[in-house]
């Protein structure tokens, strides 16, 4: 074979190989907008299917592991959806096919849908450095560093909240509660005070402010926080609790057994602490 033919057999396979990856490029770029073009669509399932075809043949390609997970997502299917995020978070290099701030804050999201506090720790102190003004970003941290007790760090991210946005209402009452247990008590009741200005409506904020009133013997006062802390669910029967010791302390004894009887009333599980609470005051009441 001459010298001419073998240069010519070699050049051949050369053009062959660029024909097909530029083919390839071509093609399967098309095939990922697809999935993108049957999400806007509402056509969930086929973009599924389509995502699971292209990435078990390319198991290493973020944008359609990114766009499989959206797609999961749209079918209400979170915990696929993390999967193949946890995924993208190893191989993406993220730009305007992956926004890397949308792409977090979803994944943050679901770590802690799943119960993954540290994991999602994580993505929120990245999300602080792709978007410092965010104030959300720094509640989270602090909500984060409050479950695992590390209240200082807690704090310092609240404040950290409430100096992007001062009217962030949750900052403003996860700090006053914080303070609260601190015993920090005036500055707590600020923070509470603030929360509540910000949002008549909200509830909880009233309950701690009627805690410190009562503290501080203005029962009055207390009594009246309780009775807008009671239209929350979760604090019904506490803040029923609180206005009978509110009445008891006033030595106002009859209105004291009336709050404790509707607190006993109100319970929804006859052995719980606050209902064997209600009644132990209303002994008392009785004596």
């Amino acid at each position: 074979m001459s010298i001419q033919l073998v240069i010519i057999l070699i050049l051949a396979t050369g053009v062959g190989f660029l024909a097909w990856f530029v083919i390839k490029s071509l093609i399967v770029p098309t095939k990922i907008d697809g999935i993108a073009k049957l999400l806007k669509q509402g056509k969930t399932t086929a973009a599924i299917k389509l995502g699971k075809n292209l990435s078990s043949k390319n198991p290493r390609d973020a944008e359609t592991h990114y766009l499989l997970g959206k797609a999961y997502l749209a079918d209400k299917k979170p915990e696929l959806a993390l999967m193949e995020f946890k995924i993208v978070n190893q191989n993406a290099i993220f730009g305007k096919t992956i926004p890397e701030a949308e792409f977090r804050k979803t994944i943050a999201q679901l770590y802690i849908k799943y119960n993954q506090p540290e994991e999602a720790l994580k993505e929120y102190l990245l999300l602080v450095k792709l978007e410092p003004g965010n104030a959300d970003y720094y509640y989270n941290i602090g909500n984060l560093f409050e479950k695992r007790e590390r209240s200082d760090q807690s704090i310092a991210y609240y404040q950290k909240a409430i100096e992007a946005n001062p009217k962030h209402i949750k900052a403003h009452a996860a700090m006053g509660l914080l303070l609260y247990r601190g015993k920090q008590i005036a500055e707590a009741k600020k923070e509470i005070n603030t929360a509540i200005s910000l949002d008549p409506n909200a509830y909880a904020s009233y309950y701690y402010l009627g805690k410190i009133l009562k503290e501080s013997k203005d029962y009055v006062g207390a009594v009246n926080a309780f009775e807008k802390s009671m239209r929350d669910p979760e604090y019904r029967q506490k803040s029923m609790i609180e206005r009978g010791i509110c009445y008891f302390s006033a030595n106002n004894i009859e209105k004291a057994v009336a709050e404790f009887e509707r607190a006993i009333t109100a319970s929804q599980e006859e052995s719980s602490q606050d209902t064997l609470y209600a009644r132990y005051f209303l002994a008392s009441c009785y004596e």
